[in-house]
């Protein structure tokens, strides 16, 4: 147990820890004292003489940041000896700060600022050196060095040596001059940084400081940990990717799984917003967190299951419609919460697109069944081939709560004349014909109309069903296209051409049946005030573009019965309210595609457990769906230096050979070997850490 004594600052008695200095005494208690070089998480030094004070029986002030306390002793902060040598010690900082320090950038937070008005001083000082400005260092990826701002506190250096142990940073003199720089004044990525932005946390006066265009109009959170909180299920990225480098799949599986029922369906075909925003992006490429998270997953020996949480049952029942991310995420929760939860699925499978929408050779099918098989595990009923015609007649079941999340099953074709030629698909039904294993076969020659991933999909599955020509054309220019980059430079590998920045006009066909679509080359297109389309297409420019099949690949929507009686929005949309996710029927929720329009697995995940939180409060719940599948450590903020750690390189993905893919529909996306997983995981920059500092607070803040 702690022993604690008891002291008097400023006539206020004050309980302190033996072995505390008496400025964190002070700051304790709520008694501001300024200070600049100290920092709660650094060992104090006492260079910067603001934080003087002023013991009874003492001769002289003292150092409040390495004077440790004492059982009766008598403190003042603020007598007339004290205010004006920290006056003094002000003025010296400022005598060789910019002169236009005083209209600091007003997102930054400075300290010295802060200091500046507590001490007092509103003018300028009749005696400044002016120095030269020096110039700013915007050679880092991550950070800008404004050596002009810096007053020499050293924290900085103190965090690169004592928090971290990188130790590329010193306080480096030359002649009369002292300075913060790195040996052989190397940039820091090639000294060894490991850049985990804690110079940058510490610095008080933005003398290091977040590039704007990282962090300017974002949270803290989601400007530091991008990778998290650009995650619709904002998974703890840093941590499971800690968890991979040492070596415990278990123990990373467990962390995803805290957040998504179905991390293996993610760890194949997640359009991974968090690699977007990963920090390493911007040094030498994003993380591979995706295929970390399927390595995990793979590798996980389904420990997490001991401390899954599962509530005692409620009785309160609970009907979902659709089989897909969503429904089969709000039932997982709502089952673990004890609801009686029944899934109807129209289909004859259940999974939603993963199942039906995404080709084998991106999404193996057991990979599906046996996350759906976890939400069975769970006590869900999933009835297959019962398509719901009527809401009401599942409340007159005992059904207290439905959930709709029937996705957007329904494919739009152009409304172009010849549209409904023999040859003509929509890309929906010709997919999901596909993975029921219904016939499907192309002609020779194919071209698929979109853009985007369900474009590259359709377009892959042709050159597998034996098509010697695929071609993609769409509306946007090249570099805007949907789809994502590696399905755009997969599909080229296997011989699909692409025909960026098309308008189409009309089907051809002869005799009824396709032969191509007639095209027009845009210049420019943009949408109204109205959301109309606004294109721009020379008519010169007009040209066909042969095909024995079309596949429009354009969009989709929801399918929501009248029958139901929901109010909907454009594009058949379910109109919700955005917090609750309620609908315009009393006990009827929505979520999923069908609220959103066509979006990502992973967003769609996210959509289920926030209706499921909100079906549970309805049902006189705590909303509560939050679960602890390990128990959350606080690593230590050690990293150490590693020799060329900012040049480590993104592994390159597994791929089978062009070749052999489209020769069938062998999986194309092999995932991480041992070797790449660990090499992977070490290039994370653990950007959470950062948020393990203390923040300081300011003299407001008292």
């Amino acid at each position: 147990m702690t022993e604690s004594i008891v002291l008097t600052i400023d006539g206020r008695s004050v309980e302190a820890e033996v072995g505390q200095t008496v400025l964190e005494a002070a700051l304790e208690a709520g008694i501001y004292v300024p200070h600049l070089c100290h920092h709660p998480d650094l060992r104090p030094v006492g260079a910067c003489g603001m934080c003087v004070v002023e013991l009874e029986g003492a001769e002289n002030p003292v150092q409040s940041c390495t004077t440790a306390v004492t059982a009766g002793m008598s403190v003042q902060t603020a007598t007339e000896r004290v205010l004006r040598l920290r006056c003094l010690a002000v003025e010296l900082i400022l005598s060789r700060h910019p002169a236009e320090c005083s209209t600091c950038d007003k997102y930054l937070k400075c300290e010295l600022q802060s200091v500046k008005q507590y001490v007092g001083i509103t003018e300028e000082l009749r005696v400044r050196k002016h120095p030269q400005p020096l110039p700013l260092d915007d050679s880092n990826p991550l950070y800008l060095r404004d050596p002009g701002r810096c007053i020499l506190c050293g924290r900085c250096v103190r965090a690169c040596h004592e928090l971290r142990g990188v130790k590329v940073m010193s306080l480096l003199r030359g002649g009369r001059e002292t300075k913060v720089g790195t040996a052989f004044d190397r940039k820091l990525v090639e000294a060894g940084c490991r850049l985990c932005g804690a110079c940058v946390e510490v610095c008080p006066t933005g003398a290091l400081r977040d590039r704007d265009e990282l962090v300017r109009g974002k949270s803290r959170r989601a400007a530091l940990v991008p990778c998290r909180y650009n995650c619709p299920a904002e998974i703890d990225v840093p941590r499971y990717l800690r968890y991979v480098k040492q070596g415990d799949c278990s123990a990373a599986t467990a962390v995803i799984r805290e957040k998504v029922p179905f991390p293996l369906i993610l760890g194949h075909i997640c359009d991974h917003p968090c690699e977007s925003a990963c920090r390493r992006g911007q040094v030498n490429g994003p993380g591979a967190i995706r295929d970390l998270k399927r390595y995990a997953v793979e590798h996980d020996d389904g420990a997490w299951r001991e401390r899954a949480r599962r509530e005692e049952p409620t009785d309160r029942r609970v009907a979902v419609i659709g089989s897909g991310p969503a429904g089969l995420t709000a039932a997982y929760y709502l089952a673990k919460l004890g609801h009686c939860v029944t899934v109807f699925e129209a289909l004859s499978c259940a999974g939603g697109m993963p199942r039906v929408g995404i080709p084998e050779y991106r999404l193996p099918t057991e990979v599906v069944e046996a996350e759906v098989g976890e939400v069975e595990a769970l006590g869900v009923e999933i009835q297959l081939n019962h398509r719901v015609e009527s809401v009401d007649a599942l409340f007159d079941d005992g059904y207290e709560a439905v959930v709709v999340a029937v996705g957007t099953q329904v494919g739009h074709r152009l409304r172009l004349p010849g549209a409904e030629a023999e040859g003509v698909h929509v890309a929906v039904d010709f997919l999901r014909a596909l993975r029921l294993g219904e016939p499907v076969s192309v002609g020779a020659r194919v071209l698929v109309l979109g853009g985007g991933n369900v474009a590259f999909d359709c377009a892959r599955v042709a050159r597998r069903l034996g098509a010697t020509e695929v071609h993609v054309a769409c509306l946007e220019p090249r570099d805007g296209m949907l789809a994502n980059d590696e399905e755009i430079r997969e599909a080229e590998e296997e011989g699909v051409s692409i025909h960026p920045s098309r308008t189409f006009t009309q089907v051809v066909a002869e005799a009824g049946r396709v032969t191509g679509i007639a095209c027009l080359e845009v210049e420019s297109f943009a949408f109204d005030d109205e959301g109309s389309l606004e294109i721009e297409a020379p008519e010169e420019s007009k040209h066909v573009l042969p095909a024995e099949t079309v596949i429009f690949a354009i969009g989709q929507r929801p399918d929501v019965p009248e029958s139901w009686e929901l109010e909907t929005l454009r594009g058949g949309l379910v109109k919700v309210d955005s917090y609750m996710f309620t609908t315009s029927r009393d006990g009827v929720f929505a979520a999923g595609d069908a609220v959103t329009g066509t979006s990502s697995v992973v967003k769609a995940i996210a959509s289920g457990r926030q209706a499921a939180s909100a079906v549970d409060s309805f049902l006189d719940g705590s909303g509560d769906i939050g679960e602890e599948l390990l128990p959350l450590e606080r690593p230590g903020p050690w990293l150490g230096w590693e020799d060329g750690f900012g040049h480590r390189e993104r592994c390159a993905a597994r791929l089978a050979d062009a070749d052999e893919r489209v020769s069938g529909f062998c999986e194309v996306a092999l995932g991480l070997d041992d070797q790449a997983a660990a090499a992977e995981a070490q290039r994370c920059l653990q950007c959470d850490a950062r948020l393990r500092i203390t923040p300081v607070k300011f003299w407001g803040d008292y």
